[in-house]
């Protein structure tokens, strides 16, 4: 272990041609800890995620998972250091052809040499940690939503990473799947001893399971702090997230000119 930090972002921009994604982003993870990035839609956070893993480069910044300069990386060096993190992708990015069983142990066969026996026990108790050990037989279409999204989590954690990203986890579940998913959450989190990266819009649900909370608008980090101090906050970026308030320094319409202009009616 290379420090107390297993992700640290220094002033990370990114943008889509003209349009500005990130400007200036800063954040750390430390070990054993789980922080949530909280965003609109669209402003940036599943990104944030892409350029954690190297799919994406930012055009400056500095992104450091484990002490090790993820853009400075050739392929090998990316591809060994993706070993550390799992991900738990939006659309549970499950494959289709494959049944439960053969998802969980997919990481497990691409990425090391344990035999199938130690392979078999350990997708058995990862799906039992999600309560889904009695459908490792079944096909990703025969799963409901939920249970789409507790394989996705076991899948994530097959190799026991230190990093765990998780693309808005909680979307389109129903209350009962939602809070099994939030708890699974923490309770892989504080097994594994790993670092959690949450980005999500649902402020409800990830409050109850983060450490730490970054507040994302306009590419910028508008507020940060413990959880606790984020609840009693009284800055404008987060009660406006908060209390779900729709007029607030985060604007519900995308940039465009005046609605008569459109419309084509003089003044």
């Amino acid at each position: 272990m290379s420090g107390a930090n297993v992700l640290e972002i220094h002033d990370l921009h990114f943008a889509y041609g003209n349009r500005t994604i990130l400007d200036g982003v800063n954040l750390t993870i430390p070990r054993g800890r789980a922080v949530a990035v909280l965003g609109t839609s669209g402003c940036g956070k599943s990104t944030l995620l892409r350029l954690i893993g190297g799919q994406l480069k930012p055009e400056r910044g500095q992104v450091l998972v484990d002490g090790e300069d993820v853009h400075a990386l050739d392929n090998e060096g990316l591809y060994r250091l993706r070993r550390k993190m799992g991900m738990m992708f939006q659309v549970s990015g499950l494959f289709s052809d494959l049944s439960v069983f053969e998802n969980i142990a997919f990481p497990m066969r691409e990425h090391t040499d344990l035999p199938e026996a130690m392979i078999r026990d350990l997708v058995l108790m990862k799906l039992h940690a999600v309560g889904l050990r009695g459908a490792r037989g079944l096909m990703p279409g025969e799963l409901s939503g939920g249970m789409e999204r507790r394989v996705a989590l076991a899948r994530a954690v097959a190799l026991d990473p230190m990093l765990v990203m998780y693309d808005e986890p909680f979307a389109g579940l129903d209350p009962i799947s939602l809070n099994v998913i939030a708890n699974l959450l923490r309770r892989q989190n504080d097994a594994l001893g790993a670092a959690s990266i949450v980005v999500t819009y649902d402020v409800s649900e990830s409050l109850k399971v983060v450490d730490y909370v970054y507040f994302l608008a306009d590419g910028k980090i508008v507020a940060e702090g413990p959880t606790a101090e984020m609840l009693a906050s009284n800055d404008p970026f987060v009660r406006q997230f908060m209390d779900a308030e729709p007029d607030g320094p985060v604007h519900f319409h995308y940039p465009a000119k005046p609605f008569e202009d459109d419309l084509g009616i003089k003044a």
